[in-house]
């Protein structure tokens, strides 16, 4: 398994979640010693010590067990997701978020899941699962302020009307691949800030790949540097562009991207 973790100025948070990271992989690696795991921690142009923070756990476990991709200009969550995925060596491919809302054991529902849509009756090997956290939204709304309630439920229409219907939470930061999938997925990935999770389920959609929901234990974690307000006209910029530009074919979806991409490296 390969766990992705994409990082912008998270030197205050990261800690706690390899912490709890690296705890649950060395166990189940003591458990069962067929399972093997990788992290790449990705640094998003961080402007203070994430990749400081980041390289400590590299030389505890060892560079075979944690590596660290440094960008030196701020690309993205989605495109330093994407940097990771392309870079990573699992059968399976987790992201998640820096913070550590969500619980990492709950990796074991996700990857649960995972194997029961790819031997269902779809005869491949590609398939997603994402965390959720739709279980929670009633909790949520009554802390949340109405102005960003009204923002979240324009988002969700937003999102149902113009690329992915039949997903409750498509923004969750825990999302587990078949490695098959991610290949599509993120040599297909136009969308490189925050709504790069809506253009992945948009290319899942467009393929048939099957998309399974599971509720996972999430907790919010003081110290977020998003905008509400400045990230909502943001997605919503980006929902507009993913469907004008599939639609008009500006933006092209290639299942064999990989290959065209492997030969120009050749």
């Amino acid at each position: 398994m390969s766990i992705i973790v994409p990082a912008y100025n998270e030197e205050d948070r990261l800690s706690l979640m390899m912490d709890e990271t690296m705890e649950y992989l060395q166990k189940r690696n003591r458990l069962d010693p067929k399972f093997t795991y990788e992290v790449i921690v990705v640094d998003d142009g961080s402007k203070d010590d994430t990749s400081k923070i980041a390289l400590k756990y590299s030389r505890q476990y060892g560079s075979d067990k944690v590596r660290v991709l440094t960008q030196v200009t701020n690309r993205g969550k989605g495109g330093a997701v994407k940097m990771g995925v392309l870079r990573c060596r699992g059968k399976y491919i987790l992201f998640c978020d820096a913070d550590g809302a969500t619980k990492f054991s709950d990796v074991n529902k996700l990857e649960a899941e995972l194997k029961k849509l790819i031997g269902g009756e779809v005869n491949d090997d590609r398939a997603v699962v994402c965390g959720s956290r739709a279980h929670l939204e009633k909790d949520s709304i009554a802390k949340r302020s109405v102005f960003r309630t009204i923002l979240m439920y324009v988002f969700h229409f937003c999102v149902w009307f113009l690329c992915v219907r039949g997903v409750k939470d498509t923004q969750c930061g825990f999302k587990l691949f078949s490695r098959a999938a991610a290949r599509l997925f993120f040599f297909n990935l136009h969308v490189h800030r925050w709504a790069f999770d809506v253009d992945l389920l948009h290319i899942a959609q467009h393929y048939n790949v099957p998309i399974a929901e599971v509720a996972v234990s999430w907790t919010e974690i003081p110290g977020s540097k998003l905008s509400p307000l400045w990230a909502s006209l943001q997605m919503g910029r980006d929902l507009f562009l993913i469907r004008l530009r599939y639609l008009t074919g500006s933006w092209s979806m290639v299942e064999d991207r990989w290959k065209e991409e492997k030969k120009k490296d050749e």
